[in-house]
C-alpha cells in the first residue's frame, strides 16, 4: 500500500494572496486535486471559522479545518467545533491580571455552540478596532465589547488575544511565558505592519503541530507535508515529514524549511502539491 499524505497549509501569507483571499487559480487547482486525485488537504490557521468558512467557501475540502492555531478543529460539513482544547479558568484569570497590570485588557474567545463569543473590556487599540469592524455581523462570531464581566463565563475559553504595539505586548508576553506554565503563548509581528504585535495565548499543549498529528492519526495518513510563512508555523513545519516555506516567509521559517518555493502571490502551494502528489 502506498503512502497516504496529509497536506496542511497555513492561510495568511501562505495560501492566501496579497488581498487575503484564495485566488481563482488556487481554488481551481485545489478542487481538481481533491476531486480527481483524492488529495487530503486542509488548512491550519490562527483564524476562527468566522473568517475561514467564507474564505474556503469555494474549496471542496473534505477534512476539518484546524483553527485557532490548533485550539480546535471545525467540521464544516456539520458546522460545528470538534477537538476543542480549552484554557483552564484559573489560568484565564491569571493572564487577565497580567494584562491589567500593564493597562490593557485582552479579548477572550469562548466556545458557545457553533459560535465564538469574543469578550473584551475597556478601550480597543486602533488595530483591534479595525479588526472588530471587519468581523462584525459574522454568523459564527459575536463580539461583547466593554464587557465588565469579560473574565467570567460558563463557556470554554479557547483563546486569549491582543493586538497592540509590538513593544507593549512583548513585555506582557515575556511575563506570561515566565510565570504562567499552564498555557501556550505565541507572539509575532503583524505581517502587514511590523510595528504591531499579535499575542495569542492558548491552552498548554494546544498547537498546530499537535493538531496536525491528531488529524493525521484519525484519517490514517502516514506522511504530513506542511506549508507556512510565519513564526507561528515553525512547530507545525517541524512536526511534518516535509516542510515547505513560501519565499516571502520570515527568515526563521526559511531556515528550518525542508524546501522553499515561490511566494504566496503566485499560487505556489497548490502548484507544489500538483507537481508532487
Amino acid at each position: 500500500m502506498g503512502s497516504k499524505t496529509l497536506y496542511v497549509s497555513d492561510m495568511d501569507g501562505t495560501l492566501l494572496g496579497s488581498d487575503s483571499r484564495i485566488s481563482t487559480t488556487s481554488t481551481t487547482l485545489l478542487n481538481r486535486l481533491i476531486d480527481e486525485r483524492d488529495v487530503l488537504f486542509t488548512v491550519a490557521t490562527a483564524r476562527t471559522p468566522a473568517t475561514v468558512v467564507p474564505l474556503m467557501a469555494n474549496v471542496k475540502a473534505r477534512l476539518p479545518y484546524i483553527v485557532l492555531a490548533g485550539a480546535a478543529m471545525w467540521d464544516n460539513s456539520r458546522q460545528q467545533y470538534v477537538d476543542v482544547q480549552a484554557i483552564d479558568t484559573g489560568t484565564v484569570g491569571t493572564i487577565c491580571d497580567i494584562f491589567e497590570q500593564h493597562g490593557l485588557h485582552p479579548f477572550i474567545y469562548r466556545h458557545h455552540g457553533n459560535m465564538i463569543y469574543a469578550h473584551h473590556y475597556g478601550e480597543l487599540s486602533p488595530q483591534e478596532s479595525t479588526f472588530v469592524a471587519e468581523r462584525q455581523g459574522s454568523p459564527l462570531k459575536r463580539f461583547f465589547l466593554d464587557d465588565s464581566d469579560y473574565r467570567t463565563s460558563p463557556d470554554e475559553a479557547m483563546l486569549i488575544f491582543s493586538m497592540h504595539r509590538y513593544d507593549t505586548l512583548e513585555t506582557i508576553y515575556n511575563r506570561v511565558r515566565a510565570t504562567v506554565p499552564a498555557c501556550n503563548p505565541m507572539f509575532y509581528h503583524d505581517i502587514f505592519d511590523p510595528n504591531v504585535g499579535l499575542l495569542e495565548i492558548y491552552a498548554d499543549g494546544s498547537t498546530k503541530a499537535a493538531a496536525i498529528r491528531r488529524l493525521a492519526g484519525r484519517i490514517g495518513a502516514d506522511r504530513i507535508v506542511a506549508f507556512g510563512d510565519n513564526r507561528n508555523d515553525i512547530a507545525m513545519m517541524q512536526a511534518a515529514d516535509h516542510s515547505v516555506a513560501v519565499s516571502n516567509a520570515v527568515p526563521e521559517v526559511l531556515a528550518i524549511a525542508s524546501e522553499v518555493i515561490g511566494p504566496n502571490t503566485n499560487d505556489s502551494v497548490p502548484q507544489w502539491i500538483e507537481k508532487h502528489v
